[in-house]
């Protein structure tokens, strides 16, 4: 699989993948969102610039989607909309990327004979912990819509390798951090209301608890999995298996940052309360038994690479808004 496309390339993940991908040797292709301004989101400061090809269409138009995937081996898809309270304003737009767009995926992967999709999913599709940890035989319960798109994605992917053999593999990684996460996060949230010299932190729920990954960890599992023939038509989970409260989070932030705050909690932030997911911690025992992963940063590591690199880039983050 030399060849890959990494849809979503210029987000956050995606775009630490495209370029861990090239750094392996790869020949990379980046789909990105079309916009008038030809902006490829994080890929246009990335120092691999010229090694990936940069490709412009929309998720939802199956043309633009089959094109771009046209001469590839393997497709990394991780274009989606990701804001969890964007996805209670608008619903719709959640179906038509995140389902919509994974159907175009898996359509044109077919059609084109690709030897591997590695669909994306997220822990969120989980709910509430009703056993932990959460192994993929936990039961499926959606609590948002953005969850619910994601979770009817996965379903889709799982049914193309059922129904017509298309070599998908399901990767669920648990909440991922890290350089570029935008605002819409908790980490970045916590973070740039410090850095900008705030001591009262403006947050919603802060007793969730969260099974949070240093983005390089999930890059890592991404590209280790994509290569594994036991991993097709499987679901597999991705995370450290190690959970923190977000009161807990703040307090650890601060405390390396080096002051001390009060945490606010407002009723904005804060989501429905039956769409609150109370804890999410992963049961990582089957990917380390396919592929010997584990993650490679502690807590303490990344948010440390993470605040270095926020500070440092502060100015573009609107730190004084909610952002959904």
């Amino acid at each position: 699989m030399k060849n890959v496309l990494v849809t979503g390339a210029g987000g956050f993940i995606g775009s630490h993948l495209a370029e861990r991908l090239v750094e392996l040797g790869f020949n990379v292709t980046g789909f990105i969102r079309y916009n008038s301004r030809n902006n490829w989101g994080w890929i246009e400061k990335s120092k691999y610039l010229k090694e990936i090809k940069i490709i412009t269409g929309d998720v939802r138009d199956y043309d633009s989607v089959k094109n771009a995937m046209k001469g590839v081996d393997a497709v990394f898809h991780l274009a989606a909309l990701i804001g969890i309270p964007y996805s209670y304003v608008s619903p719709l737009a959640y179906i038509k990327t995140n389902v919509e767009g994974t159907y175009n995926i898996l359509q044109a992967a077919l059609e084109l004979g690709i030897e591997r999709v590695i669909h994306t999913s997220t822990s969120e599709v989980y709910g509430t912990a009703q056993f932990i940890p959460i192994s993929e035989n936990h039961p499926i319960n959606p609590q948002s819509p953005y969850a619910a798109s994601k979770a009817a994605a996965d379903f889709l992917a799982l049914s193309y390798y059922s129904s017509f053999e298309l070599p998908v593999i399901v990767l669920r990684p648990f909440n991922t951090y890290g350089p570029r996460q935008s605002a819409r996060a908790v980490i970045p949230t916590i973070i740039t209301q410090i850095l900008a010299g705030n001591r009262e932190i403006k947050l919603g729920n802060i007793n969730s608890t969260r099974d949070f990954n240093y983005v390089a960890d999930i890059v890592d599992a991404f590209i280790q999995i994509s290569k594994c023939d036991n991993a097709i038509g499987e679901v597999i989970n991705a995370g450290s298996g190690v959970e923190i409260s977000i009161e807990e989070l703040v307090r650890t932030i601060a405390s390396l940052i080096g002051v001390e705050v009060k945490i606010i909690q407002e009723e904005e932030r804060k989501r429905p309360e039956k769409s609150e997911v109370m804890r999410l911690i992963c049961d990582n025992l089957q990917i380390k038994s396919l592929i010997n992963w584990a993650p490679k940063y502690d807590l303490i590591s990344g948010l440390k690479i993470t605040i270095e690199w926020i500070k440092e880039n502060l100015a573009i983050y609107k730190y004084e808004l909610y952002n959904i």
